[in-house]
């Protein structure tokens, strides 16, 4: 359990990592790794790979949900009259 438990830690510091993670793709990263390795073990005891591809799609939907609610932001602000950058 113990090494299984290692291994996937590392295997969320590695993917985390691999995206330069700034503090939202992290966090997409990290809950969906973390819900990506359950699912995994009841799968068929396959953490790691679970949480690896857990990690990959929190980490698309979280940059998604970054641009839409930057656009969002720049509808709002040209709505208002405001300048957008």
């Amino acid at each position: 359990m113990t090494l299984k438990l290692l291994s996937l830690t590392a295997a969320l510091g590695i993917g985390c990592a691999a995206f330069g993670a700034s503090q939202a793709q992290a966090i997409g990263c990290i809950s969906g790794g973390a819900a990506g390795a359950v699912a995994g073990h009841y799968a068929g005891h396959h953490a790691v790979m679970g949480a690896i591809a857990g990690c990959v799609a929190g980490h698309e939907i979280a940059k998604h949900r970054a641009e839409r609610e930057r656009d969002m932001q720049r509808a709002h602000d040209v709505h208002n009259g405001e300048r957008s950058l």
